[in-house]
């Protein structure tokens, strides 16, 4: 397992390079007002759920895999993932005819999972613990090859700052930037690209009250646990924060904001009525998070990190209901 796992902020010249790296595979994506009265702020939507994966993870990913030791890929590629930073790995292990596997969570939506077959992977159910020891050991028994970290990984982190250089440009007078918090990655990426570029920016971590450890851990200067329901929030949320992590949100964060299932549920059916955007629980907790006036005033970006939600849960969500589990 080796030594524990110290990572820095990246800087903005690493989050350059990655983003020139990327350039081919992932798409810049629109960010556009979001239309509704009444609203604490002027909030915009940073689409990434319009990524060829339907997720921002495509931008990590593929800077890492890019900038491994091509001897690394022969034995294969492989991610612990409840299904989007899966679908990033498959997606370019496919263009390099490299094998694939992902380690999953029991729960993973059924959605992610066919994804995940379609792309070529091989996914391997396991309980949650399991699941999540993964991301401490980076290890899993009879897994070889190289392995990506869904998100304690400075590759990771860079490619994920992309999103932040293209959002300082597209808006320079940003207020506040509100990023779904699930390991981190893409809230700490953002906020390395933010720091350096409109150090005034405030950056939010959103949350779902089911699995929120970060705002309480906030609160109390050092990490806490919290109890864990899996929800239809799959992409976000766990018991505890990773070490390694804690240490790089609690520099670069100025703190967290915890939405409800219903909140959520709302800030889903608000995109698809309003915009015709579809967006999964995490990509949509950030605008549930600015509507509940966590975030301020100003302008807010709320970074929609995906669309890849269950049809049937997604139906619920439009009839007006909060899916249970």
């Amino acid at each position: 397992m080796g030594e524990p796992v110290v990572l820095r902020p990246v800087s903005l010249d690493e989050i350059r390079a990655a983003q020139a790296r990327i350039a081919g595979s992932a798409i810049r994506t629109p960010l556009i007002p979001l239309n509704v009265d009444g609203a604490p702020a002027q909030i915009y939507l940073k689409l990434e759920n319009l990524q060829p994966i339907g997720s921002f993870k495509l931008r990590g990913a593929g800077n890492a895999i890019t900038l491994a030791d091509p001897r690394s890929l022969r034995h294969g590629i492989w991610t612990a993932s409840a299904g989007n930073m899966a679908q990033a790995v498959a997606w370019y292990a496919r263009q390099l005819g490299a094998d694939c596997t992902v380690v999953v969570p029991d729960h993973a939506p059924a959605i992610k999972l066919e994804a995940i077959t379609r792309l070529g992977a091989r996914p391997i159910k396991v309980p949650v613990a399991r699941w999540l020891e993964v991301f401490r050991t980076r290890e899993f028994e009879g897994l070889e090859g190289f392995f990506v970290h869904p998100f304690s990984d400075m590759a990771v982190i860079a490619g994920n700052g992309t999103i932040g250089i293209e959002i300082a440009e597209d808006l320079p007078r940003v207020d506040a930037v509100v990023v779904p918090y699930g390991g981190g990655g893409l809230a700490c990426g953002i906020a390395c690209a933010l720091r350096a570029l409109r150090p005034a920016t405030k950056i939010f971590a959103a949350e779902v009250a089911t699995a929120a450890p970060l705002a309480p851990s906030l609160a109390a200067g050092h990490p806490v646990t919290v109890d864990y329901v899996a929800s239809f929030v799959d992409g976000i949320g766990t018991p505890a924060l990773f070490p390694e992590m804690w240490e790089l949100a609690r520099r670069l964060l100025d703190g967290a904001i915890v939405a409800s299932l219903d909140q959520i549920a709302a800030a889903i059916r608000l995109l698809v009525e309003r915009h015709h955007i579809v967006a999964e629980g995490a990509g949509a907790s950030g605008v549930a998070a600015a509507l509940n006036g966590g975030a301020g005033g100003g302008a807010v970006v709320c970074v929609v990190s995906g669309g890849n939600i269950d049809v049937r849960k997604l139906t619920t969500i439009l009839e007006g209901h909060t899916p249970v589990g």
